[in-house]
């Protein structure tokens, strides 16, 4: 079956027709305008009715692949359809893009599964292109963290705007050497890209490669993120989260960087845990250093989980499914927010457009999801029923909310300074609180002690 009797759904059909080694039959295709109804697409395939129609359709023609062929779908229809086949026993396909279709070269291969990706992603905010080119167009970017999932992104996206060089700083030397590959495979000839393998932790290092490289903007995406090993590791979410980011930040600003945009964290607002308290003494950190003399506009751009990100919930879930079950959510009322990797890195490229200095910006996540509710989906995307893997209860960890704290009044302006970007109200801290606050961290600190620090109790 056949999901839209538009352009793309006429290519494909004609291409399963005559294609022989494709081994797919179009039966029928479905499509919401009254006006295609009954009507043959190409060579006899006909639409038989509405796309609210399809489970009955699905019975009646023993359909077992079903592809939607509409460009232009947007992600709350895709979860519409998905939800109505989700107990057919059919496994759902994406079309690719409509040209490889167009011009005969599409291969059955091709054709992608919906994933959780898919099902959670968002219509995609429309950038000021403009604006942005004006940041990085022809400049000198250096991103810390760049072999990271969102550094690795925000690489990807600063390149589509054609700097004149771009640094890919990190200390992982095979994540820096897979993303300066792909770069270099689609860039060589246009933008400069330098490998840099550095830790932000060592500050004379930091300080020569600013020196050395000069950029005009730096997107600092360096960071340890996870709560449960940062509790077990308070000092490294110290050493790397507040002084890496101390380090990076002063540097930048005897490099007369012109912009340093800080990834920050929902899990800095409130923080009850240490990965979240160290993120906010890093954004208090850059927040003192824009009120001080320099021509570095610093700002940080807070944001919850990335879906597919190294470490986050989905390979997990994904890695725990394929080996039967059980998958393990920690509590059946948890929620969390979540955004694609595409999407954080094109937002924070506009809100690092936007940034005169000193703003914390809060990327507005949408709903938030139940965990227990996106561990079904996969199951259900994976090819296996609800009742076929068994979802096991492990409790909460250390450090860890049941609900993610992220837009409310208190910590946030109420209008948006561009689609889906808000301002929030952080209140920055003085420099001699500042200096003692530091002072405390590099002697000997508790747990406690720094998340009291990153609520303000200091």
């Amino acid at each position: 079956m056949v999901v839209g009797a538009g352009r793309g759904g006429y290519f494909l059909i004609r291409q399963m027709l005559t294609t022989s080694n494709m081994g797919l039959e179009p039966v029928l295709a479905v499509d919401d305008d009254p006006n295609k109804q009954n009507i043959s697409i190409t060579m006899g395939v006909k639409v038989q009715g509405y796309i609210n129609d399809i489970p009955e359709l699905v019975n009646k023609f023993k359909i077992k692949k079903i592809i939607i062929a509409i460009p232009t779908l947007s992600q709350k229809r895709l979860r519409e359809i998905t939800e109505l086949c989700k107990n057919l026993n059919v496994e759902v396909l994406i079309m690719p893009d409509i040209e490889s279709v167009m011009t005969g070269e599409l291969e059955v291969n091709q054709l992608k599964k919906v994933d959780v990706e898919d099902l959670l992603g968002r219509d995609p905010v429309e950038l000021d292109m403009k604006m942005i080119s004006e940041e990085l167009t022809n400049k000198t970017i250096l991103v810390t963290g760049a072999g990271g999932s969102i550094g690795s992104e925000i690489c990807r996206q600063v390149c589509k705007f054609a700097p004149k060089k771009i640094v890919l700083l990190g200390h992982g030397e095979n994540s820096i050497y897979l993303i300066h590959r792909e770069l270099l495979k689609q860039y060589r000839d246009e933008i400069e890209i330098v490998p840099v393998i550095a830790d932000v932790q060592d500050r004379e290092r930091i300080m020569n490669v600013m020196k050395t490289h000069k950029p005009y903007f730096v997107y600092h995406a360096a960071a340890h993120k996870h709560v449960p090993m940062m509790e077990y590791n308070p000092e490294e979410a110290v050493k790397n989260n507040v002084i890496g980011t101390k380090n990076a930040a002063e540097s930048a600003q005897l490099a007369e960087v012109s912009k340093f945009v800080m990834i920050s964290t929902d899990k800095a607002v409130n923080p009850p845990n240490v990965m979240g308290a160290s993120k906010r003494i890093a954004e208090m950190i850059i927040q003192n250093l824009n009120t001080r003399p320099g021509n570095t506009d610093f700002v940080a751009v807070r944001f919850g989980n990335v879906l597919g990100s190294r470490g986050s919930v989905i390979p997990l879930f994904k890695e725990q499914i394929a080996a039967g079950g059980p998958v393990t959510v920690t509590h059946p009322e948890m929620t969390r927010y979540f955004m694609t990797i595409p999407e954080a890195a094109r937002l924070v490229l506009q809100a690092g457009a936007l940034a005169t200095g000193g703003e914390i910006f809060v990327l507005d996540m949408g709903e938030p999801v139940k965990i227990v509710d996106l561990a079904k989906n996969l199951i259900r995307l994976s090819g296996f029923k609800e009742e076929d893997i068994d979802i096991e209860f492990s409790g909460v960890r250390p450090g860890e909310k049941l609900y993610e704290e992220l837009l409310n009044e208190k910590e946030i302006h109420p209008e948006q300074v561009y689609e889906k970007i808000y301002r929030g109200k952080v209140t920055s801290v003085d420099t001699e609180s500042l200096n003692r606050i530091l002072d405390i961290l590099l002697n000997h600190f508790t747990k406690q002690q720094i998340i009291n620090i990153a609520n303000g109790k200091y």
